[in-house]
């Protein structure tokens, strides 16, 4: 199961709740469609000193994430480290937990940041879901006749409220917005037997789109919106 937020902005309590409510459903991975590029940055940091028990940042923790940056994994831990007790390491243990978290997200930038203007961040991500081949993007009016073509369904952000819509063989989708918008929603696609399926939620559980089939069937009208 994948989990769909997009639209935070800012609003890192909102991004908190739509994580643990999809994951809560079963979600492994989470697509973010932007809506602020940073806010998985800054949630994972509020992740971070939570597990640190809202301790500043210390030596301990610059040691231990430049042993993580030199590939070096963690500082030895086979009794105290320059002092630190067990207690210290376990928390360390957490904080290393959190870090990974970050590597279940596939995220894509909005319009107005500074990483959609940076040529090293992608503007859009493609990854399959099942045998579908899926593109992420916060605004779908960036999207290209080639990834049109190529993919068939769209993950975007940028729209008020959740909705799929099909045209022809294909999908958009949107979880809505998690700000800025009359509900807080996100999202979930589910795969069973290589079929595929959305659900859209408020943050309190409330199913606000029942599940709608992501595969094209023959007869079914040319565009669609659900």
């Amino acid at each position: 199961m994948i989990g769909v937020l997009s639209d935070s902005q800012g609003d890192l309590a909102a991004f908190e709740d739509a994580y643990e409510l999809l994951r809560a459903k079963g979600a492994k991975r989470f697509f973010f469609a932007g809506g602020r590029f940073t806010d998985l940055d800054e949630w994972i940091l509020k992740r971070r000193e939570k597990a640190r028990g809202g301790r500043s940042y210390g030596d301990q923790d610059f040691l231990s994430d430049v042993m993580s940056f030199l590939g070096g994994g963690e500082v030895e831990t086979r009794g105290p480290v320059f002092g630190q007790e067990e207690a210290e390491h376990q928390e360390q243990v957490a904080v290393a937990e959190v870090d990974k978290l970050k590597e279940r997200f596939v995220r894509t930038p909005e319009r107005d940041s500074l990483q959609f203007r940076d040529p090293s961040v992608e503007k859009k991500a493609v990854d399959m879901i099942g045998d579908a081949l899926c593109c992420i993007v916060h605004d779908k009016n960036d999207l290209t006749k080639d990834d049109l073509l190529n993919a068939t369904i769209f993950i975007h952000g940028n729209e008020a409220a959740p909705k799929v819509v099909q045209i022809g063989p294909r999908f958009f989708v949107t979880p809505g917005k998690l700000a800025g918008a009359p509900e807080q929603t996100c999202g979930l696609i589910e795969v069973n037997n290589r079929q595929l399926s959305f659900t859209a939620f408020r943050l309190d559980g409330q199913v606000v789109v029942p599940p709608q089939s992501l595969v094209a069937a023959v007869g079914r009208p040319k565009l669609s919106v659900k």
